[in-house]
Parts: structure tokens; C-alpha cells; sequence
């Protein structure tokens, strides 16, 4: 029985071809479905990873180009239309130029608060798309391997005792033949766990600086362009503090109290 194999599997008599023959019709499935299940975690590894990089990116425009726009229509042009941080921006002009075209009256920074909050709260969805993939592998592949590694254990036992060989050398080629399964299996999950983990870490410090964005943008809305994050440029704050003088002296002389600073900005 070994000799079909053989000639299957080459020079090496214990091989990986060798294995799927001694397993028969299960051990190919088996095999392929890990297969399977690897190139989708390479795949969602790249994809992310790609991804990740690219609004990394955009963080790193954003914390420099938009910051020293004149205001926010003008930041926002100076971003990516598709990327995040202009989503967050578009959001948050949208939202304040709704406000005031509420018929319930809502306080204006909670208002704010929220669809901010709702914008990033979207981005990150996005962003976790597919890890559920790499989870499944990282639980599952093991299992699969295993079960490939039972079903071959069990026909080789079954050809062992229609030949009657109960010897070491009868037994331990065809059940290291069928331990490759349980080798296939770890050699998928343990990848896909450790992209996981690593994916995730990273997801982490882009929904940090994300919300770190939400929050100096908030700020810079409801004070009238007053407020600038530490990282703008001193020619973008002194811009900002002339903005914040002239938006003072406006709201002093106006008459009336239902315009704010912020609608000015926008």
C-alpha cells in the first residue's frame, strides 16, 4: 500500500502528497480547505494592512495641512475627498449647519458631540471589517487539521489490522503521515492569530488619533476657530487669535444671539 504513495509522493515515502494519499478523499478535502482558509487571512492581512497605512497617512496630512486653513470649508478641500479625517470634517459641517434647523431645541455642543462621535463611530466599523475573518481562521484551523489527523489515524489503523502488522515500523509511518493535518492546521491559525492581534493593536492607535481629530475639530468649531490643536503651526494660531478677536467683537455688537462663532468659521 505504501508503494502507490510513494510514487505519488517522490523520493520522500512520508511526505505531504504521500499523507493526502494514505488519507484518501477526506485528507484532500481537508487539505484544501485549509488552503482556502490561509490565502483569505493573507488576503484580509494585506487588505488591512494596506488600509491602515493609507489613513496613517492621511493623519500625518491632516495634522499639518488642515490645521492651517482659514477655515473649515478651506481645511477640508486641502484633505483626500475619500478619506477619513475629511469624513469626520464633512460630518461636522453638515451637522452645524443643521443645528439650527432643529425644531426641538438641543444644546449645540451635544449636538456636535454626537455626529462627531456618530462619524468616527462608522470609520472604525470600517476599519474592523474582515478581522472577524482572521479570528475564525486563528479558531478554527487547528480543529480542521485535527480532524483530518483522526481520519487518517483511523485508516491507517484499519490498514494495519487487515495486514496484520502490529510492529513500530508498521505503525509509525502511516500515523506520522496522518500527523502532517494537525502540522497544516497550526501552520494557518497561528499566522492568522498574530495578524489578528497585530491588526487590532494598530486599529487601536488609529481610533485613538481619529478621536484625538474629533475632539481638537469640536473644540475648534464651537469656539469660532478660536481653539487650535498644540500641533498647528504659530502662523496658523496667531491666525486664530485674530479670527477669535474679530468673531468677539461681532458677537458684541450683534443684536442678535441665535448666530454663533462657529457658523462664521464654516
Amino acid at each position: 500500500m505504501a508503494q502507490p504513495a510513494a510514487a505519488h509522493g517522490g523520493d520522500n515515502p512520508y511526505g505531504l502528497l504521500a499523507a493526502l494519499e494514505q488519507g484518501g478523499t477526506i485528507a484532500y478535502a481537508t487539505f484544501f480547505i485549509l488552503v482556502i482558509m490561509s490565502a483569505a487571512s493573507w488576503y484580509v492581512l494585506f487588505v488591512k494592512l494596506f488600509e491602515q497605512q493609507k489613513i496613517i497617512n492621511q493623519g500625518k496630512r491632516a495634522r499639518t495641512s488642515f490645521w492651517q486653513a482659514a477655515n473649515l470649508r478651506e481645511g477640508a478641500s486641502k484633505l483626500e475627498k475619500n478619506s477619513a479625517y475629511r469624513q469626520i470634517v464633512d460630518d461636522g459641517i453638515l451637522a452645524l449647519e443643521q443645528h439650527d434647523k432643529l425644531t426641538d431645541p438641543i444644546d449645540q455642543h451635544d449636538w456636535m458631540l454626537n455626529s462627531l462621535s456618530r462619524s468616527q463611530g462608522a470609520i472604525t466599523s470600517r476599519l474592523s471589517t474582515g478581522l472577524a475573518l482572521l479570528a475564525t481562521v486563528g479558531s478554527t484551523a487547528p480543529f480542521v487539521g485535527l480532524f483530518g489527523t483522526v481520519i487518517g489515524i483511523y485508516r491507517a489503523l484499519i490498514k494495519i489490522g487487515a495486514a496484520g502488522q502490529a510492529s513500530i515500523d508498521a505503525v509509525a509511518g502511516p500515523v506520522g503521515e496522518a500527523l502532517i493535518m494537525t502540522a497544516l492546521g497550526l501552520a494557518v491559525a497561528v499566522p492568522a492569530v498574530l495578524a489578528y492581534n497585530w491588526l487590532q493593536r494598530r486599529n487601536k492607535a488609529i481610533v485613538e488619533e481619529l478621536a484625538r481629530f474629533a475632539n481638537d475639530l469640536h473644540g475648534y468649531m464651537m469656539s469660532g476657530g478660536a481653539v487650535r490643536p498644540a500641533v498647528a503651526s504659530r502662523p496658523a494660531a496667531a491666525t486664530a487669535a485674530a479670527g477669535a478677536t474679530k468673531a468677539g467683537s461681532t458677537a458684541t455688537g450683534s443684536a442678535t444671539g441665535t448666530t454663533t462663532p462657529g457658523l462664521k468659521k464654516v
